[in-house]
């Protein structure tokens, strides 16, 4: 695969194509050299014909074979279009149309997390899905996968299918694809359209099965994943290998692996962790949970556990305690020196924390006035920690000194907040309802984007990727909202379905999401102790999120 940025093209190995047999097999002569030990393997199947129809070029069919150092050299795997549909979602970040594949050199590990999510879709060596070493704790997207197969197949099975495959896989104002791998690239980055048509040919061809026996809400993949001790899970952040760390609010952190395995099967209960909302991953590695109740410790005012990368207490038997804590709710990191920003919700201040967790804002941190129930907090570049204030109409800025704090009104009962790459600031107000934007200079640009709840109803996770693309977990919406970022024409224009995407995904109040290297969207669901796994609809980012969100 490509090494100079996204869908880049890679090295050939090969000096000429290979020509399958009649039966659809090939081999490859040992002696080609990879450019690197973890170079990526990436094959793409082209052209042909299948049974006695007639040669049909639109075939395109892919699948990722893994690092170069690992394929042996009895090594087989099928390529087939179950193959193909899980590549286009599982690598839908690292295409580009024409069936190239690469990464920046800066985000390998993006890359490789998304090979291997591939290989948890579909076994490469069958072609079927799930994937050999599926998770035990996810629930299997076998269906849906083997629905867009159906739909392709509709297509290499005879060229007569393809029009209306190419017809419906057309973006708005884009060009039509020319091949099938192409198509399902299109489909899979525009989730929501035209999706009655598509179900309806792929239902017409039930080759793979077990296949949808309805039109899905949408064709974005997502897998639910229970178990890692989550008892109401909160605050999620993802390190830089692509873990996925999550708080609950009853006395528990959660690992998993990129593709979803829990790494602490009953989760992580020491170290003073109660009733935590919030989360995030600090550069160093470590993980930072606000508990917003404490036992014995801090006249049970609350206190904030920090884990290392390998789960072990940074923070002693009972969590940092001093600076004023008082009902700490949420914590961000800052960006340069790793800082660390919490939100006390008892008393409505800030504390701000060492990276050792040393007090740097006086023994009661800082209070003012224009704080109101703050639940929200993010830093940007300049050290500034911007506030989310559930009650009242305003965010507040406040400086790494404490010397200015400063209110904007641009806002109804602030949930999250979130900053972009342009240093703009993202709100979602709980009860209002709605999506606020502000410049770096606190100017409001609007103070609500609103569908009347059609998918925006009490939203409460925002977050922001790496094509400044911003995404909303809707907690009473069971859905996912996206939004156009603010460099776009329309900033804030809802680019989602008018229900949002996942209505089927079974969310159940979503809490926080993160978005990781490889692109997959990450949700909590605090009502029915889950995290959902959204596979490839974001652009990556850089992780772990540090200040605004930057591209790996």
């Amino acid at each position: 695969m490509g090494t100079t940025g996204n869908g880049s093209a890679g090295t050939a190995l090969l000096s000429t194509p290979l020509t399958t047999d009649a039966n659809g097999a090939f081999s490859v002569a040992s002696g080609y050299d990879c450019p690197a030990t973890t170079s990526q393997l990436f094959v793409v199947v082209r052209g042909g014909q299948v049974g006695k129809a007639a040669s049909n070029p639109a075939i395109a069919l892919a699948a990722p074979l893994g690092e170069c150092s690992q394929v042996g050299a009895s090594a087989q795997f099928v390529v087939n279009e179950v193959s193909t549909g899980a590549t286009a979602w599982g690598l839908s970040q690292f295409l580009s149309a024409g069936g190239d594949a690469g990464a920046t050199v800066s985000n390998a590990q993006g890359l490789k997390n998304a090979v291997a999510t591939v290989a948890n879709l579909v076994n490469l060596t069958t072609g079927a899905s799930p994937g050999a070493a599926y998770p035990a704790n996810g629930t299997s997207p076998a269906a849906k996968i083997n629905s867009l197969a159906n739909l392709l197949n509709s297509c290499s099975a005879a060229a007569s299918g393809c029009a209306s495959l190419f017809a419906a896989t057309t973006p708005a104002g884009g060009a039509a694809p020319e091949n099938i791998l192409d198509a399902a690239l299109n489909l899979v980055r525009n989730p929501g359209s035209n999706v009655a048509a598509l179900y309806a040919q792929a239902a017409a061809n039930p080759v793979f099965q077990p296949a949808l026996s309805s039109a899905p809400s949408d064709w974005t993949l997502f897998v639910n994943y229970t178990g890692g001790g989550m008892s109401s899970p909160s605050g999620v952040g993802i390190d830089g290998s692509g873990n996925v760390w999550v708080a609950s609010y009853f006395s528990a952190v959660s690992e998993f692996s990129p593709v979803g395995a829990p790494v602490y099967p009953s989760g992580i209960t020491s170290g003073g962790l109660l009733q935590s909302y919030g989360l995030a991953v600090d550069g160093q590695e470590n993980v930072w949970v606000p508990n917003e109740g404490s036992v014995s410790v801090n006249s049970n005012l609350g206190s904030v556990t920090v884990l290392n990368s390998s789960g072990q207490l940074v923070s002693g038997a009972t969590g940092f305690t001093a600076g004023g804590l008082n009902y700490p709710v949420a914590v961000a990191i800052d960006p340069s020196n790793g800082d660390a920003w919490v939100v006390n919700y008892g008393d409505s201040s800030v504390t701000l924390l060492s990276s050792t967790g040393q007090p740097l804002s006086g023994a009661k941190g800082y209070a003012s006035g224009q704080l109101a129930f703050p639940v929200a907090i993010a830093v940007d570049a300049n050290h500034n920690a911007w506030v989310a204030n559930n009650s009242g109409a305003n965010v507040t800025k406040v400086s790494a000194d404490g010397s200015q704090v400063t209110n904007y009104a641009c806002c109804e009962s602030a949930g999250g907040l979130a900053i972009d790459q342009r240093g703009y600031v993202w709100v979602a107000n709980f009860f209002g309802d709605s999506i606020s934007l502000m410049t770096s200079d606190g100017s409001v640009i609007s103070s609500g984007y609103s569908d009347n709840k059609a998918s925006i109803y009490h939203p409460q996770g925002i977050a922001v990727d790496g094509s400044g693309t911003v995404w909303v977990a809707n907690f009473l919406g069971n859905s996912i909202t996206e939004l156009a970022g603010s460099q776009a024409g329309k900033p804030g224009q809802i680019l989602s379905p008018t229900a949002g995407y996942g209505k089927d995904a079974s969310l159940l109040k979503a809490y926080a999401l993160a978005i990781d290297a490889s692109g997959n969207i990450w949700v909590t669901n605090f009502g029915n102790d889950t995290l959902t796994e959204v596979i490839g609809l974001a652009a990556p980012v850089k992780t772990p999120q540090l200040g605004p969100v930057q591209s790996p």
